[in-house]
C-alpha cells in the first residue's frame, strides 16, 4: 500500500474524532471537506476509491493518511 499512501499533495483538514463512525458518513465528511478545500473531483475520487478497496480498517487507514 506504500505507493498509494499519499494520493493528495496536501492533507485535508478534517478531524475524524467525534464523527459518526459509519463508513459512508466518514467518506461523505471527507468528500465535503476536500471539496471545500479545493481538491479536484479526481483527487477526491482516488482517495474514496482507495477507501472502498478494502475493509473498514483500510478505510480508516486511508482517511487518516489523507487528513490532518
Amino acid at each position: 500500500m506504500q505507493a498509494k499512501d499519499n494520493l493528495l499533495c496536501k492533507p485535508v483538514k478534517l478531524n475524524l474524532v467525534g464523527l459518526d463512525g459509519n463508513a459512508f458518513s466518514l467518506m461523505g465528511a471527507f468528500r465535503r471537506a476536500a471539496k471545500q478545500q479545493g481538491r479536484t473531483p479526481d483527487e477526491i475520487s482516488a482517495v474514496l476509491n482507495e477507501c472502498m478497496s478494502g475493509d473498514y480498517d483500510n478505510l480508516l487507514y486511508v482517511l487518516t493518511n489523507h487528513t490532518k
